[in-house]
């Protein structure tokens, strides 16, 4: 590894502050999205450094942009730092700032996207920036892509991408989102970096039926929403077998074997920590939300249709036509259609890559008693299409939260820490400059 420049982490950690600020109130909520906001914004940052960039749309509000410092291409092809610019929604009258405020105090800066993903955009923004600056050298490219639309399911933002300019998915390593740091772990106060190396796949359906509809004073048993009511009451009965996969058990083991998990894992530990833990459990079987029902028109109309959506998360490597076939025995209605809205799975990344070991170095050289610990995100990510091409991407945001800020991811008053802001700088910019330099 070549010698770590010395670095003004104070001076840099404000200037951090101060863009993480203003990205958080360009509004770039999904949907809609309207990302070249975030995309002109990023730009024009990029301009002033004289960092080369592009813009990719299918739809022209819906813009992802790429920028690329070159290296000499001697440790092989580029080294990718994706983020998306969209957030989902927020309920302003739930939170203690405005969502879109930006707002720094208390030692934090708060806004929908802090955590997801904003934050680690800028993490990743500023260590392009520090190449640039310091005039590192670069022994393969390193390149920025900031991408739409991955909040919905990516279609505008990633599959865009490699749909249409597969090229730019030519690389070697990525680092995504997907895993993050936590100071406690069930329960355990001792910090643990997720390193995100699989996720469950993501598997949208639709129940539909259809009924008789009618006068709602006369019953008549052909009620469509009564036949979906039935039908998840099924679905929320069903005991699922615990799944637990090579990498699940993986990450348990390093839990243990770093005093996290006092006792070795077993099955039979595990369902206790899955009884305490809603995240264990989804992490050991196949898991099923409902998330929306919809039928009837009037108050004393029955209606003559119903539909509810599930989103179920497959553990990795399961096929979907098997629990589609599973799903359809436990509702034992013919008359209940399901319909798949949306599916994607991708393989796993190793461990034993070059930028895993930089990630576990960096991590140890800045906070040597920290864990490392390779991870199954529940949820999914954009990675999944360089995945798809054997390309290693693993999921790691460098930052360290407690349970109630983790909690404001997709919640209530999400919001980034300033000092783990700039841990995460540190321990990014290190990471990268092992691979790239």
């Amino acid at each position: 590894m070549s010698a770590m420049p010395r670095l003004d982490w104070d001076a840099l950690t404000d200037e951090a502050v101060e863009l993480l600020s203003t990205y958080l109130r360009i509004d770039t909520t999904n949907p809609p999205g309207h990302e070249t906001r975030a995309t002109q914004w990023l730009g024009e940052l990029l301009a002033a450094e004289g960092v080369p960039f592009r813009t990719y749309a299918r739809h022209p509000d819906r813009a992802s942009l790429v920028a690329t410092l070159p290296g000499d291409g001697s440790r092989g092809r580029p080294l990718v730092l994706l983020s998306h610019t969209d957030v989902v929604p927020a309920e302003p009258a739930h939170w203690r700032e405005e969502p879109l405020s930006g707002a720094v105090h208390d030692g934090y800066v708060w806004g929908r996207g802090a955590i997801d993903m904003k934050g680690m955009g800028v993490m990743q923004l500023m260590t392009l920036l520090l190449h640039r600056r310091l005039g590192l050298p670069l022994r393969r490219d390193l390149t920025l892509i900031a991408v739409a639309d991955e909040e919905a399911g990516g279609t505008e933002g990633i599959e865009f991408l490699a749909e249409a300019h597969p090229e730019l998915l030519a690389c070697d390593f990525v680092i995504n989102e997907g895993g993050m740091g936590a100071h406690e772990t069930f329960g355990v106060r001792r910090p643990v970096f997720n390193v995100g190396v699989a996720e469950k796949g993501p598997l949208w359906l639709r129940l539909l039926t259809t009924g008789t509809p009618g006068h709602g004073s006369v019953p008549h048993g052909d009620n469509a929403l009564e036949r979906l009511v039935r039908a998840l009451e099924r679905v929320q009965r069903w005991e699922r077998p615990f799944e637990q996969t090579p990498e699940v058990a993986l990450y348990f083991e390093r839990l243990h074997k770093n005093g996290v998990l006092t006792e070795a894992p077993s099955a039979g530990s595990l369902r206790v920590l899955a009884a305490q833990h809603p995240r264990v459990l989804s992490l050991l079987t196949n898991s099923v939300s409902l998330t929306s029902m919809t039928a009837g028109m009037k108050h004393n109309v029955i209606p003559a249709q119903a539909e509810a959506t599930l989103d179920v998360r497959l553990v990795p490597g399961y096929d979907p036509a098997r629990f589609i076939d599973q799903l359809r025995a436990v509702i034992d209605d013919p008359l209940v259609r399901i319909e798949t809205v949306f599916e994607a799975s991708t393989p796993i990344s190793p461990v034993g890559t070059e930028l895993y070991r930089a990630i576990e170095r960096a991590v140890h050289d800045v906070m040597e008693d920290a864990a490392v610990a390779p991870s199954v995100s529940t949820g999914f990510t954009d990675s999944r299409a360089f995945r798809r091409l054997g390309v290693p991407a693993y999921g790691f945001i460098p930052v360290l939260l407690e349970p109630d800020a983790n909690a404001g991811m997709h919640g209530n008053d999400e919001r980034l820490a300033i000092d783990q802001l700039r841990l995460g700088m540190q321990i990014l910019f290190a990471t990268v400059r092992e691979v790239c330099g």
